[in-house]
């Protein structure tokens, strides 16, 4: 694995490479592609955005994110919430302050959630970001050409927008109920005629990028 990609390096303590190791471990490489170019949009963003970073935390933030798709970290609650909790027992065990921990916690909880991230630490917020740059390219055009080039070749996207969507259908299908959390949508269909949500599939399909 390059030590630097597109500017943004890539943490090699030994806390990192053991994250590194989990992430590429409990992932299809579709998958952990997707958590290693989240990691390096989410830095490259905070540069060009002139935030100040804390390198290592975000990385084990970003390499960690997916946990909850794996089979091994699957149970009753939503899957970040699930992959969260994975992600603070990795720490936790290998003494991490709590702290940090805690900031890890919110960044995996809150990825895919929208209006909130950006007011937590950028560590979370940029975790939000960078995961839905690589889904859906949003903010894609404040990278240059060649930084998104140098992304995808390091960590090419392996039909992500048909994988993707097949790993959240498979873990869905096992807890259907967690599919639950915005009501907002549902309670609109029923009160407001014509109204027609976005679907998140399509977002995905339109994304910017070939694979």
């Amino acid at each position: 694995m390059k030590n630097e990609i597109a500017g943004i390096r890539i943490p090699d303590s030994h806390l990192a490479a053991e994250a590194t190791e989990l992430a590429r471990e409990m992932s299809a490489p579709f998958l952990f592609n997707h958590v290693m170019r989240t990691y390096i949009f989410g830095a490259l963003l905070a540069k060009r955005r002139g935030l100040q970073l804390d390198l290592e935390l975000f990385y084990l933030g970003a390499a960690l994110h997916d946990l909850g798709l794996a089979e091994k970290f699957r149970g009753p609650e939503r899957y970040e919430v699930e992959g969260a909790n994975a992600a603070s027992e990795f720490l936790k065990q290998r003494g991490v302050p709590e702290e940090s921990i805690g900031v890890v916690w919110d960044a995996i909880a809150l990825h895919t959630v929208r209006g909130v991230p950006s007011y937590k630490r950028p560590e979370v917020a940029l975790l939000h970001v960078g995961t839905v740059m690589d889904i859906t390219g949003k903010d894609v055009k404040e990278l240059s050409a060649d930084e998104v080039d140098a992304v995808l070749r390091a960590y090419p996207r392996l039909d992500f927008k048909r994988a993707f969507p097949q790993a959240i259908a498979d873990m869905l299908a096992s807890k259907p109920e967690t599919a639950f959390y915005n009501f907002t949508a549902d309670i609109a269909e029923r009160l407001i005629p014509g109204f027609h949500a976005p679907n998140f599939y399509d977002v995905i399909l339109a994304a910017p990028f070939k694979e």
